[in-house]
């Protein structure tokens, strides 16, 4: 997997993924930045939380779940001193469809927490404290 980042102004970039997308990153105006992007460590949030989502779809698809939508909810905590990395992170699924079972949801959002999100078991191991929880939303049929 590869990356490049591009400083184009004040504190702003444009990093290009391996697979050729693009995304503007930038700080705050009291850093230097213009505020046209997210910062650093909300793409890195960000991106363990598509990350989790993605792998809770995937294992909700195979088990043949009617899935009609997926947010993943995220709050994250800091520490206060530099480096302010991440020391807590929650991240709270709201699973909307037809007939979902409680425990195919559970078993879905542990197996990518446990086995296969490769952003929060990383972050995991490194320290922080990850968390779950779920809600689901029975959606009607019109």
């Amino acid at each position: 997997m590869k990356a490049r980042v591009k400083w184009t102004d004040g504190r702003q970039f444009v990093a290009e993924s391996g697979s050729g997308h693009s995304v503007v990153i930038d700080g705050p105006p009291d850093h230097g930045g213009r505020d046209t992007g997210p910062r650093p460590m909300e793409m890195l949030l960000m991106g363990m939380g598509s990350c989790t989502a993605f792998d809770v779809l995937n294992i909700l698809d195979k088990a043949r779940a009617d899935v009609t939508d997926c947010v993943a909810e995220l709050h994250a905590e800091r520490a206060d001193d530099v480096p302010a990395v991440f020391t807590k992170i929650h991240v709270h699924f709201v699973v909307t469809g037809r007939g979902l079972k409680e425990k195919q949801v559970e078993r879905a959002v542990g197996l990518s927490a446990e086995k296969y999100c490769s952003a929060s078991i990383m972050l995991s191991n490194g320290g922080v404290d990850i968390t779950h929880s779920f809600e689901i939303i029975e959606e009607v049929r019109a």
